[in-house]
């Protein structure tokens, strides 16, 4: 169903007006909703009680809001008064009013997806997202981070994207000189493919022809179009527009025919990361929609009681306002390295090693296997990422002084899961070489009466095997005498998975695979489980029972990247 909506552009400080105006319009078009971008409220320079006197009467629900209406962050911090109230009401102001963040997706109850990268970027933060919504500032990695989001009808960023200009014929108007574009932007348009990209200008009104972006294998006919424009603050002087009102239907498919002036995609060199398919789409097994707001409530002769979640509240997609950013240790292309929330080692469990060290390998892309990724390039790449993760790791074990550490690293890969990730474990060397944790998986399926058995098999992104499954690598250090190759009478033999990304090559590992099926019920901590027995660990197989405090999980997290910077391959890209 098509949707009428009403995009603003900054209010900075004049948002009575503003909101007025969007009411009187409202009256006479019926729109579902509206967005206003960037600053709603006045910098730090404005007459401090006026501003004050007007913020109040918004938080105090004076100011009528005919229709939901979105804000986010813009250039200057938001006032005290209003984080204080967004931190109690879980982000609604007033009624009607909701506040986005500065990153984040977001799908409506018209069934419209909102992707929300908002405030400038912070040049002095190297690496990792930032973890406070309401100041106005953003990272590169912010953005990494919301291609996770894998597709959306409306985007909306602060910064132009480099390059948008390209290939153009609609010129600014005179004495506008056009924002310097960021590439990272362009990267994220790129990979999300939106209908409609905002932006702003402060001084002026600019929308350029449609775009449409390069085909992708699984659609070599389908021409995916964006539009982008740019607003005006609502109080600029010369008059420029401010408003934009389209309509626009998620459910239509994308047209066959280009309209008409639509030129080439402009990011020549945006990274061509493409769009899964809808969420809803994806799940459409699990879920019976109902046009709500970020829920999936089925009908109640319905038999599923709860789909998986979509993007906006998966607690692995750093899109989502649910994840946890405490943890998170590193960020790449395709992939993110976390530590585990509830780890099931203690600082103590290895005594050479900064931090429990459990840790996760997540790719970007919200899908539950690696195989159900649809772009052929994008599953390669991700694959890749996590492996050199994985291998990064294992590098990183290898330099530590003292007892030598071998590493599990286990994967359930369900399609009806929710977001594929790895866990990966220090393990001492001793209990490989004696082949102690492979049995300890065997023997453990075997006590789970699970009608199936291991097998050895590597399996790559898994797309050769035809369903389910539990798959486990073991891994350890070579021998200095060693030959690569040869078998260490532990069934091990030399790791041949490295070298093609500059790791070196080190190592002897197994991968073990368990096929799943629906004919017996498999626990999802199975992984877990085998390692808290094997390591003595009993009293922390529910990682529930192991959470920490968010100065518990900084500290560690913190620790484990300082030790682990010299083998982070992420931080040089």
């Amino acid at each position: 169903m098509a949707s009428k909506i009403i995009v603003s552009g900054p209010a900075a400080g004049n948002f009575r007006p503003v909101l007025e105006k969007i009411a009187k319009l409202h009256s006479k078009n019926s729109f579902s909703l509206a967005i206003i971008l960037g600053d709603l409220f006045a910098g730090p320079e404005s007459p401090a009680d006026e501003n004050d006197m007007n913020v109040s009467a918004l938080i105090n629900g004076k100011i009528e809001i005919p229709l939901p209406t979105y804000f986010t962050v813009g250039k200057h911090p938001l006032p005290t008064s209003v984080i204080e109230k967004l931190e109690k009401s879980d982000d609604e102001l007033c009624p009607n009013l909701y506040f986005l963040g500065k990153r984040s997706t977001t799908k409506t109850s018209e069934g419209l997806r909102i992707v929300n990268l908002a405030g400038s970027l912070d040049p002095t933060i190297l690496a990792g997202v930032s973890k406070d919504k309401y100041l106005p500032f953003h990272t590169e990695d912010d953005a990494k981070a919301l291609r996770g989001a894998n597709s959306a009808d409306i985007l909306l960023t602060s910064h132009w994207p480099a390059e948008i200009r390209k290939g153009s014929k609609i010129s600014l108007p005179d004495g506008i000189e056009a924002p310097a574009g960021e590439q990272y932007v362009a990267n994220l348009c790129s990979a999300l493919r939106p209908r409609y990209h905002f932006g702003t200008t402060s001084n002026a009104f600019y929308e350029r022809e449609p775009f449409f972006h390069r085909p992708t294998e699984d659609e070599p006919d389908t021409k995916h179009i964006t539009r982008f424009i740019s607003l005006a603050s609502s109080d600029n002087p010369s008059k420029q527009k401010s408003l934009y009102a389209f309509t626009i239907d998620p459910t239509s498919s994308v047209p066959l025919t280009l309209p008409p002036g639509t030129t080439a995609s402009p990011f020549t060199t945006a990274q061509k990361r493409q769009r899964l398919p809808d969420q809803e789409q994806s799940y459409s097994r699990f879920s019976v929609s109902n046009g709500r707001d970020n829920h999936y409530r089925p009908h109640k002769r319905s038999r599923y009681t709860k789909p998986p979640p979509g993007p906006q509240d998966c607690f692995f997609c750093l899109s989502s306002s649910k994840v946890n950013t405490n943890l998170i240790a590193s960020i790449a292309n395709d992939t993110y390295l976390t530590t585990a929330k509830g780890p099931l080692s203690t600082s103590s469990t290895y005594t050479n090693l900064p931090s429990p060290t459990h840790l996760l390998i997540i790719p970007l892309e919200h899908s539950p296997t690696l195989s159900s990724i649809p772009v052929p390039e994008d599953r390669a790449r991700t694959y890749k990422e996590m492996q050199r993760y994985r291998r990064a790791l294992h590098s990183f074990l290898l330099s530590r002084p003292g007892e030598k550490l071998g590493a599990v690293t286990w994967d359930v890969s369900r399609a009806a899961g929710i977001h594929n990730h790895w866990q990966f474990l220090p393990v001492p060397v001793g209990l490989v070489k004696k082949g102690l944790v492979e049995a300890a998986f065997k023997v453990e399926a075997e006590n789970e009466q699970y009608p199936v058995t291991f097998r050895t098999k590597d399996i790559g992104d898994g797309t050769v095997e035809k369903g389910d499954f539990f798959r486990v690598w073991i891994w350890m250090p070579s021998d200095e005498d060693k030959v690569d190759g040869q078998d260490d009478g532990g069934g091990l033999v030399a790791d041949a998975d490295g070298g093609e990304d500059g790791e070196e090559k080190r190592g002897k590992q197994k991968c073990l695979v368990l096929p799943l099926s629906a004919t017996f019920r498999f626990d999802i901590q199975f992984g877990r489980k085998v390692m808290a027995k094997l390591l003595g660990l009993e009293g922390r197989r529910d990682w529930r029972d192991c959470e920490q405090t968010d100065q518990e999980e900084l500290e560690d997290a913190g620790k484990f990247k300082e030790a682990f910077k010299r083998f982070d391959w992420a931080l040089e890209e």
